[in-house]
């Protein structure tokens, strides 16, 4: 495989832009750029995570779901082009129901917390939902891939599964909201 990255700094973005991967500049706080930005961050919540022991099978679900979320990243720099497909979107809520058949029913609203793991997991679920805002925001000024959208709504949501997984998991206890 040929270098990628030869040249780590281009002084390109000194002036306060950057460029898309079609080769258009913009300012670096485009909503765009802001957008990739968010994702870019949600996949280094993912790899916080994933620096915990972690069942096999999230172990692999989050693994594969970080090259999801570099596609998105991708997709995105890139005006009009399409990586992420509705089955995405499904492989995700396969994984959500598979994980979530096994855990007990949730009765009340839980707190981010109960293990190391688990308060991870809630920080990239927390991410990942400005990612989707952000998204949408884009989504209102030009056309994304509505399955880019729906991926980030169902990504939350099998985070915070994992979350409660990884709770069961370590033999944590579910902190639950208590109403005043």
């Amino acid at each position: 495989m040929a270098n990628r990255l030869t040249k780590i700094y281009t002084c390109t973005g000194d002036d306060g832009s950057t460029g898309l991967g079609d080769g258009a500049r913009v300012s670096k706080d485009h909503i765009r750029v802001d957008c990739y930005g968010s994702v870019d961050e949600t996949n280094a919540s993912i790899g916080v995570v994933l620096t915990h022991k972690l069942p096999d099978k999230v172990q692999e679900c989050l693994s594969l779901i970080q090259h999801r979320l570099f596609d998105l990243g991708g997709e995105l720099c890139i005006p009009g082009h399409t990586i992420l497909k509705q089955a995405h979107v499904e492989h995700l809520e396969a994984s959500i129901d598979d994980l979530n058949s096994k855990l007990p029913p949730l009765k009340e609203f839980i707190l981010p917390g109960g293990s190391p793991a688990a308060a991870h997991c809630h920080v990239a679920r927390t991410v990942c939902r400005r990612s989707e805002r952000l998204l949408v925001t884009l989504s209102n000024a030009e056309t994304v891939n509505p399955s880019a959208l729906h991926y980030l709504n169902r990504l939350s949501d099998l985070l915070f599964v994992i979350a409660r997984v990884l709770i069961h998991a370590e033999k944590g206890k579910e902190i639950y909201w208590q109403r005043d």
